[in-house]
C-alpha cells in the first residue's frame, strides 16, 4: 500500500548581520508554517482530519525544524481564523493557500512531497524538499530524504529519520541562498501601461525638465532600486516593463520590514509629483500601473 502526500512549509529565516567586526546580530527570529499540499477538489481540513499518518509526519517535520533553531506557526489555527473571515472562499483552496502564505509573514516556503510505502519487505517514508522564496517563487534549495526500509508501523519514527538525514544540509543551502537575497535584495516586477483612452505614450514629455516619460521612469528606478539594481525587459510606445527591480528585505534607514507596498508608496509619490493620473494594482510581487 502506498500513500503519497505533500506538505508545504513556510519559514522566516534567521538573518544575521555583521554590525561590527567579530559580532553577529540576529535581526529576524525564524518562523515555520507547515501546510498540507492538496490536490484539486480537496479540502485542507478534510485532508488533515482524515489522514492520521499525515498529521503524525506533519508533527515530526515541525519538530525537526524546531530542533534546528526554528519556531513553528500553527497552520490549523491560521486556517480556522481565515475560515471565519469574509475573504475566505471554501470553493477556492488555491486562493486560501495564497492567503495563508501571505498572512504568515514568511519569507520562504518549503514544499515537501512525502511518500509512505508499506510492503512485506519493510515500510519507508521518502520526502522531496524544495524551498521557494515567497515574493518571487524562485527556488532556493532542494533535497531528498529517505528513511530506508524497516519492519515497523511507526510512521512518525520513519518520518523523523527521513527528515533528519537532510534537514541540516537543506537549511544550510537555503540559508546561503537567502543570505544572497538579504545582501542584494529581492526581485519585484513593475509593469507600466496605459488605458485605451489615454493620450500619453512613453515618449510624452513630463516633469519640469521635459524628459520623455520613459526616461523619467528609468531615472527614478535607478535611484530607488536597492543598490541601483534593476533591469528593463522592454519599452514600446504604450508599455514599459521593469522585470527585475531589487528591493531590500529591511529598510536600510530604519531596519524595519520592507515590502512591495512600501516601494509602491514611494513610486506613487513620484508619479503624482509628475502630475500624472493612473490606476495601480499589486499582485504578489508585481506592480501594475496604468496611466489615464
Amino acid at each position: 500500500m502506498k500513500k503519497i502526500f505533500s506538505l508545504l512549509f513556510c519559514m522566516m529565516v534567521l538573518i544575521p548581520s555583521n554590525d561590527a567586526i567579530g559580532q553577529t546580530v540576529v535581526s529576524v527570529q525564524p518562523k515555520i508554517m507547515v501546510l498540507p499540499y492538496i490536490k484539486q477538489g480537496e479540502d485542507y481540513r478534510m485532508v488533515l482530519e482524515d489522514d492520521v499518518n499525515k498529521r503524525i509526519v506533519l508533527t515530526k517535520i515541525k519538530e525537526a525544524f524546531d530542533n534546528e533553531g526554528f519556531t513553528t506557526v500553527d497552520f490549523v489555527a491560521k486556517l480556522k481564523m481565515l475560515s471565519q473571515s469574509a475573504a475566505f472562499q471554501e470553493d477556492n483552496q488555491t486562493d486560501l493557500k495564497k492567503m495563508v502564505v501571505e498572512q504568515s509573514g514568511a519569507d520562504v516556503y518549503v514544499e515537501a512531497e512525502i511518500t509512505c510505502t508499506m510492503s512485506n519487505s519493510g515500510n519507508s517514508v521518502k520526502m522531496i524538499l524544495t524551498a521557494y522564496e515567497v515574493s518571487s517563487g524562485n527556488s532556493l534549495a532542494n533535497k531528498v530524504g529517505d528513511s530506508g526500509r524497516f519492519y515497523t508501523d511507526d510512521i512518525g519514527a520513519l518520518g523523523s529519520k527521513a527528515v533528519s538525514k537532510v534537514s541540516k544540509d537543506f537549511l544550510a543551502t537555503m540559508q546561503m541562498k537567502f543570505d544572497e537575497i538579504v545582501a542584494n535584495g529581492r526581485s519585484i516586477v513593475v509593469n507600466f501601461g496605459f488605458q485605451n483612452t489615454s493620450d500619453l505614450t512613453m515618449d510624452s514629455e513630463v516633469g519640469n525638465d521635459g524628459n520623455p516619460l520613459k526616461d523619467e521612469l528609468e531615472i527614478w528606478m535607478e535611484e530607488n532600486a536597492y543598490k541601483n539594481q534593476y533591469h528593463i525587459q522592454g519599452t514600446v510606445a504604450k508599455s514599459m516593463i521593469f522585470d527585475d527591480v531589487k528591493i531590500p528585505l529591511r529598510d536600510p534607514a530604519t531596519g524595519r520590514n520592507y515590502n512591495v507596498n512600501k516601494f509602491m508608496m514611494s513610486l506613487r509619490k513620484f508619479l503624482r509629483g509628475l502630475d500624472l493620473s493612473f490606476e495601480e494594482n499589486i499582485n504578489g510581487s508585481i506592480i501594475y500601473i496604468n496611466f489615464k
